[in-house]
């Protein structure tokens, strides 16, 4: 799984995804599945994408009380996708129950459980005055990353400047999953903590999630295997 770039799968519809996919030949590329495609078309998308033989990161974010985390995900197993989230800040308790979930609902099939630490969308101010949570966000990150590491998470979603940091606390079998990834000249849109892919290479990340710079791109296809040449992961 290491070493993967997964397409954001950022449109409304089941129609609108097929055609992007089919139009631009990215045939059983990896690709993540957010909450505005599931929720539309619910676990039909992820059969779907599945019969076309992509691997799937499955990106809802859960964040609740343990219980009912659990018994979501036990559901979310029987999907078999090959990601799963949690939120970090909803706490060791959740966390552990997510991954119970996770065993209880599939035995066959390994679902990687990794924790959001601090969205990519927040920079330190946002954290410190809005959310208020006092601290660098590096550290911030980094705490939350051991918490997932100790309560059963597989890894973390974190942005790329705090990657290496996660990897000497948490070692390097632990995943470290990059949102914000930007193709050179593309925009930062409602990101803020953005990277290069030469800059994830430097920072130790694992799996890069990379959208709108290959979704809007006049050419998806050739800014696709742009990055995958950059990233060097193998997929042509």
């Amino acid at each position: 799984m290491n070493k993967a770039i997964y397409l954001a799968l950022d449109f409304p519809t089941w129609e609108v995804t097929e055609q992007f996919l089919k139009n631009n030949q990215l045939h059983g590329v990896p690709v993540k599945v957010g909450m505005e495609l599931f929720f539309r078309e619910g676990p039909a998308i992820i059969e779907k994408l599945k019969a076309n033989n992509h691997p799937i990161f499955l990106d809802l974010k859960l964040h609740d009380i343990p219980t009912t985390v659990m018994k979501a995900m036990k559901n979310l197993a029987a999907l078999e996708v090959d990601i799963v989230n949690v939120h970090a800040l909803g706490g060791s308790d959740m966390i552990e129950h997510a991954k119970e979930g996770l065993l209880k609902g599939s035995s066959k099939h390994k679902t990687k459980l990794i924790a959001v630490t601090i969205l990519t969308s927040h920079d330190k101010e946002t954290m410190n005055n809005q959310l208020l949570i006092p601290g660098e966000l590096r550290e911030n990150a980094v705490h939350l990353a051991y918490t997932a590491k100790q309560s059963g998470a597989d890894g973390v979603v974190c942005s790329v400047y705090e990657a290496g940091s996660i990897k000497e606390k948490c070692g390097n079998s632990f995943l470290t999953v990059t949102p914000g990834i930007r193709l050179a000249n593309s925009s930062l849109d409602d990101q803020k903590r953005v990277a290069t892919l030469k800059i994830a290479k430097e920072n130790d990340a694992d799996i890069l999630v990379i959208g709108r710079s290959i979704t809007k791109a006049e050419n998806p296809y050739q800014a696709y295997q742009q990055a995958v040449e950059e990233w060097g992961n193998g997929i042509k």
